[in-house]
């Protein structure tokens, strides 16, 4: 069986990025605060893309620190995230991880996976994407669409994100594990959509099995 071109992918993928919307996470984390990657990142969980940008942006004008977000009012957060998804949920998690970022960490934000995901509303994901974004150390995040894209090229063979992550650790070159989320997001929500994707424009094409691809336009 033929060796999944990931160079050439990656370099097709780099090439068209900036010609689509840059993922709102990514966006922050130019910024380079890990704290402000953690909080859109939780804000970002089953909510789009542009209401979690516009709900960031409304939070971080009242707070840009956990000691300034611990000051708010649960009720004040509900109402700045409404219409992001489980929005009273997700003001409740705010203020506990910050509380305890303050409390354990001296106000800074964990650099560890594995200490990030003590944290309630924080699984692998989210902090990956944390480390990788907000502190740039090679770590592999894996969302709905770095999952479904790496299954569909054929380049990993997995049922959960979970393994997606671990199985894309032994054979993604170290290099490419910080752009690799953003590049896939960029791909899969404007080309390589979840249901009848945009084939005959995708110039990764020629590489992709189109695996569960039943579809195309």
């Amino acid at each position: 069986m033929a060796k999944f071109k990931i160079d050439e992918v990656v370099e097709i993928l780099e090439k068209n990025f900036e010609k689509y919307k840059t993922p709102i996470v990514t966006e922050i984390a130019r910024r380079e605060d890990p704290y402000k990657v953690l909080i859109s990142t939780l804000i970002s969980l089953r909510t789009k893309d542009e209401v979690t940008a516009k709900c960031s942006r409304k939070l971080f004008e009242r707070a840009e620190t956990p000691q300034e977000m611990v000051k708010l009012k649960t009720k004040e957060i509900e109402e700045i995230l409404y219409p992001a998804g489980f929005y009273r949920n997700k003001a409740k998690t705010i203020i506990e991880v910050s509380q305890k970022i303050i409390e354990e960490h001296g106000g800074k934000v964990p650099k560890e996976v594995e200490e990030l995901t003590k944290y309630k509303g924080v699984g692998r994901k989210t902090a990956n994407l944390v480390v990788s974004l907000g502190y740039g150390i090679p770590a592999i995040c894996v969302d709905v669409h770095v999952h479904r894209i790496s299954n569909r090229f054929g380049y990993v063979k997995t049922k959960k994100p979970e393994e997606t992550e671990y199985a894309l650790r032994e054979i993604l070159p170290e290099k490419y594990w910080i752009a690799y989320n953003s590049l896939l997001v960029a791909y899969g929500q404007n080309i390589c959509r979840p249901i009848s994707p945009h084939c005959s424009k995708c110039e990764i094409e020629k590489y992709c099995k189109k695996v569960g691809v039943e579809k195309s336009r």
